[in-house]
């Protein structure tokens, strides 16, 4: 095993420049500013689809209650009569 003296052993990395860490920090900033964007744009789109959902979650109900209520007699139902092919 080499030590830290002998003429084999790794030299020691430089410590980076200031201009390699402003760069590292500015690709940092810049992923973390499209990260942000991305999420607000998600959460957006959640909240879209939670208008939707709400909005379907009202209408199947509306449905459900149409089809449970007794129909006049002069009204007809669909589902009762056989189309003319049959």
């Amino acid at each position: 095993m080499p030590s830290a003296l002998s003429p084999t052993a790794m030299p020691p990395t430089p410590p980076s420049t200031h201009h390699e860490l402003t760069e590292r920090l500015t690709a940092l900033e810049i992923k973390a500013s499209f990260a942000e964007d991305l999420l607000d744009k998600l959460d957006h789109i959640v909240i879209r689809q939670q208008t939707q959902i709400n909005a379907l979650i009202s209408e199947v109900l509306h449905l459900c209650q149409q089809a449970s209520e007794p129909q006049a007699p002069g009204q007809r139902n669909l589902r009762d009569e056989l189309p003319p092919h049959y």
